[in-house]
């Protein structure tokens, strides 16, 4: 550990364990990225998060928090320092009657789910994995498959932040509403979520069914019942055979009854089809076979092929990702669907003049299936700043996936997702922030998101002016180039091809040097009072008045306090 950051841990209460390692080699669950902190540190308590985050700014360094890195993109990486909550991880409180949970944040989704499921509760909604911690899951707005849920971040109630200067903040709907806004999609800038007070159902079971459809009948279906005939519903779209399986379920009070298992659904077809996804690679005219062999031995080769089952809910709705991959991910308002799906099905058809889509489609070929999922947000309030959703109306999303055989990249990548953003874009879509989209400038977010991310970025300078909590991610698609660069912001220096697949990430930080703030002997610029305790403001809608008092607690040094 470098002496500097030892002389400055050395002035903190030594009773309080900094639990940290210098050989930690972080990657993105699919292996696109790799890094390795400075530090990677794994705080079981508030008060080694709090003593973490005042190291960190004593020592000019910049702090990621991660979780399971689920997301592909760089928006995790760093070279500074990393702290993981997985070991922060309890569940505080719970009121069965009214469903209420508090849990400190860096509790997985699955452990989440075994533990309320002993007292009867369970989400009320799921995304695809649970394998993400609860904070990093509704702070990069995952969302399920149903018109009737919105967000995950739909169930919060309120959000305890540990800020920059060390303090913790409480928020909600009803108390500083601007920080809860922002928090809530805060894609790791904001400051370092430890408490989350989530609103639970009864627990319950569901029976679902798929079925093997023609894609015609289901854009038939589009504008009539095919996202309303269950509480969930999503559409897996393999686009060279035309089909799509339709996947709906039904809470009900029945029995649990496993799904019929063959052959192909065992590890010999997974590694079947992984090896099949790789020779693609060389010889990519390959893969509408290889859709049409994956379809008939998982769903049926002939339409109208059905398949039933009662599940757990916080199970049956899960799917297996299977495969490395990148994703890329848009939300557009539900309606435009029909034509979004039948112009991308003309591009993969070779049909580019009557698809409207300005990219030669010659020699493209990508893996399926395309996932297409909805949500409606209209009735939550109030909403994230960046929420990436349509607000008058259900959204779609469409996803992307490319799967990476053996950690390698497809040829199609570059072209296919040029392609997608184009026309995701002309259909006024949004690209989901954990995946990866590629042709979105920052220039483009504003328009999407006007002045809610210009509220968002008000609260972030508010709570975070020095940019403890801001990498290159940020930079690159949502600050301001008018905004100079912060003081521990990091900026990527350089990526290298990993040997085994990926890309090596490396970050350096703008600065170390103590500014003229702050104390030049412990480096420690100090943005208010570093305190253990709770703050809890009045009441306040977005306004001035909510930003000055989230300014009060960020930069006043009236009411310093040493550790």
């Amino acid at each position: 550990m470098d002496h500097s950051i030892e002389f400055e841990l050395s002035k903190l209460d030594p009773s309080i364990p900094f639990r940290a390692s210098t050989t930690h080699l972080h990657s993105t669950w699919a292996k696109t990225l790799y890094s390795r902190p400075e530090l990677y540190i794994r705080p079981q308590s508030l008060e080694e998060i709090q003593k973490t985050v005042t190291l960190a700014r004593r020592c000019r360094r910049r702090l990621v928090v991660v979780g399971c890195g689920h997301s592909p993109s760089d928006l995790t990486c760093t070279s500074a320092w990393m702290m993981n909550l997985d070991e922060f991880n309890k569940i505080l409180s719970v009121d069965k009657e009214k469903g209420v949970v508090i849990m400190q944040s860096g509790i997985r989704l699955y452990t989440l789910g075994d533990e309320m499921k002993k007292v009867g509760l369970m989400m009320p909604n799921l995304g695809s994995i649970d394998n993400q911690s609860i904070a990093g899951a509704f702070a990069t707005a995952t969302h399920g498959s149903s018109t009737r849920h919105g967000l995950l971040s739909q169930s919060v109630l309120a959000l305890s932040i540990m800020l920059a200067n060390g303090r913790t903040v409480s928020c909600s709907a009803d108390q500083n509403v601007d920080l809860f806004r922002a928090a809530l999609v805060s894609l790791g800038a904001i400051g370092v979520i430890t408490e989350v007070t989530f609103q639970m159902v009864p627990n319950f079971n569901i029976e679902w069914e798929q079925s093997l459809q023609p894609l015609q009948r289901v854009l038939d279906q589009w504008n009539g019942e095919l996202w309303t005939q269950a509480e969930f519903v999503r559409v897996w779209w393999w686009p060279y055979g035309r089909k799509a399986v339709v996947w709906k379920a039904a809470k009900t009070s029945k029995d649990e009854r496993p799904v019929e298992s063959n052959w192909y659904g065992s590890t010999v077809g997974f590694h079947t089809y992984h090896i099949m996804l790789y020779l693609a690679q060389w010889i990519p005219r390959l893969l509408p076979a290889i859709e049409w062999y994956v379809v008939g031995m998982q769903f049926g080769f002939k339409i109208g092929t059905t398949k039933t089952a009662v599940q757990e809910g916080r199970t049956g709705l899960l799917m297996d990702c299977l495969y490395s991959q990148r994703v890329n991910e848009w939300a557009i308002p539900l309606e435009k669907g029909p034509e979004v799906i039948s112009r991308i099905s003309k591009w993969l058809q070779n049909e580019q003049e009557s698809s409207g889509i300005p990219f030669d489609p010659k020699g493209v070929f990508v893996h399926a299936p395309i996932e297409v999922r909805v949500s409606d947000t209209t009735p939550t309030t109030p909403r994230p700043f960046l929420d990436n959703t349509t607000a008058d109306g259900p959204t779609l999303y469409l996803n992307f996936t490319l799967y990476r055989p053996f950690n390698r990249d497809p040829p199609a990548l570059e072209r296919y997702y040029e392609a997608v953003e184009w026309l995701m874009k002309e259909m006024g879509g949004r690209p989901h922030w954990a995946k990866n989209f590629t042709t979105v400038s920052k220039e483009e977010f504003r328009k999407m998101y006007g002045e809610n991310l210009d509220h968002w970025l008000r609260v972030r300078e508010d709570v975070d002016p020095e940019g403890m909590f801001v990498g290159d991610w940020h930079r690159r698609n949502l600050l301001p180039d008018t905004l100079p660069t912060l003081a521990l912001e990091e900026k990527e220096q350089k990526r290298e091809n990993a040997s085994g697949g990926g890309e090596n990430w490396f970050g350096k930080s703008a600065s170390k040097t103590p500014s003229s703030k702050g104390s030049e002997e412990s480096f420690d610029l100090v943005y208010g009072a570093e305190a253990e305790s709770l703050t809890l403001l009045p009441k306040q809608e977005s306004s001035q008045h909510g930003r000055n008092e989230l300014n009060r607690i960020a930069v006043s040094e009236d009411e310093e306090e040493e550790l």
